[in-house]
Parts: structure tokens; C-alpha cells; sequence
């Protein structure tokens, strides 16, 4: 059992909401998994991910959220906690939008939010794990506070890892 608060699972921003997954996100969810790499996946294999990621939600108190601007009501991206290359007691920040939404600002917005959400659970340290290319996402976690601890070199090229300690 985990010595840490359960992660709030609906998050509001002046301009984002960040709630639970249902099964109707599949689609969009599917649809951003595929601008990135190649529509390699299926709505069907992506509905089994959404299942895993809830059980997974369910056991770590952390959870990966969908983004859905408060406006327009659309799906935009998730943001969220999870373990990857990290633990559950230091977790990885984690967050992707669609290409078409980049440079307004949402993924610090979000991003923002879910940092609130884990000092809320008592957690002490964030990672973040990003390709060396990715200047933008670099770009947002330097606003949020987060500073490189390290590089790595794996099979699909640099990693940087940086961290940030929670009041």
C-alpha cells in the first residue's frame, strides 16, 4: 500500500480540463498515438491500453489524464503521472498534444496543473524523461521549474532526464 494521497483524477485550468478516460476517448486518443508514429496503432489495441492504464491507476494512486479544452470541449492531448524509466514514489511527468494545438501554451497549462496534483498526493520529486530533439517540451519543463540531472543514450538516440523537487 502506498504511503502517498491518490492523485486528483479531474483537474481544471482557466482553459483545459483533465479528467478520468472513458471508453468514447479511444478514437482521439488512437488518432494522436498515430500522428506520432505512423498510425501504427488501432482504436481496439489503444481501448485495451485505456483498460490497462485505469487498472494501472487504480494500484499507483497516479494516473495519465486526457486534455479537453473547457471551450471547444475537444480532445487535445493527455498529461499526466506514470512510473516509466521512474518509481511511484518519483514518478514521471508525462504529456503529448496534437500537433495542431502546439505553441498555445497548453502543455504548460496542464502540465502546471498536474504538478499541483502531485505535491497534493505528498510526493517530494518529479522526473521527466525527453528526447534530446524535442526543444519544445525541454522549453516547457525548464517554466515548470524542472532542471537536467543527466543524459542517456538509448537505441532511438539521447534522453535527457531532468527533476524537480515539490514543496
Amino acid at each position: 500500500m502506498s504511503t502517498y494521497e491518490t492523485m486528483p483524477l479531474h483537474l481544471e485550468t482557466e482553459r483545459l480540463i483533465l479528467r478520468p478516460w472513458v471508453e468514447s476517448d479511444a478514437a482521439e486518443f488512437c488518432a494522436l498515438l498515430c500522428e506520432r508514429d505512423s498510425g501504427t496503432f488501432t482504436v481496439e489495441h489503444v481501448r485495451e491500453s485505456l483498460a490497462e492504464m485505469l487498472t494501472a491507476t487504480a494500484t499507483t494512486g497516479i494516473a495519465l489524464l486526457p486534455i479537453l479544452r473547457r471551450d471547444e470541449g475537444d480532445f487535445i492531448g493527455y498529461c499526466g503521472l506514470i512510473i516509466g524509466r521512474s518509481t511511484v514514489e518519483e514518478p514521471e511527468i508525462a504529456y503529448e498534444l496534437f500537433r495542431r494545438v502546439h505553441g498555445n501554451g497548453y502543455a504548460t497549462e496542464a502540465a502546471g496543473a498536474v504538478l499541483d496534483a502531485a505535491v497534493a498526493t505528498g510526493r517530494r520529486r518529479l522526473w521527466s524523461t525527453v528526447g534530446g530533439w524535442n526543444t519544445p517540451s525541454l522549453r516547457v519543463l525548464d517554466k515548470l521549474g524542472f532542471e537536467r540531472d543527466r543524459v542517456s543514450k538509448e537505441d532511438n538516440g539521447e534522453v535527457v532526464w531532468l527533476t524537480r523537487s515539490l514543496p
